[in-house]
């Protein structure tokens, strides 16, 4: 054992983006988004990342990889904001 407490005690982040304190959700369906939800959802995994390292320094390791996650989910759809390449080429016909 060693002194941490168990998983079954300690809150689970949550992987949901829609009730952010900063304001609606920011993740959209169309995969077109203005630059404020790319800030929005960029703060976000900046802050998930900081609450990842202050808990893996306390050494909570499993709730630290969450959040780690979490804050890479963030970066996966700022990746996905904005017009897709695909959508761009017009087929010649």
């Amino acid at each position: 054992m060693t002194g941490l407490p168990s998983s079954a005690t300690l809150p689970r982040p949550t992987l949901s983006l829609g009730t952010h304190a900063s304001g609606p959700s920011v993740a959209t369906g169309n995969g077109h988004a203005g630059p404020e939800q790319r800030q929005r959802l960029l703060a976000r995994a900046e802050e998930l990342q900081g609450q990842a390292r202050l808990r893996a320094e306390e050494g909570d390791i499993e709730v630290s990889a969450r959040l780690i996650l979490q804050a890479l989910d963030c970066e996966r759809r700022v990746g996905g904001l904005g017009p897709q390449v695909l959508q761009l080429i017009k087929p010649r016909g």
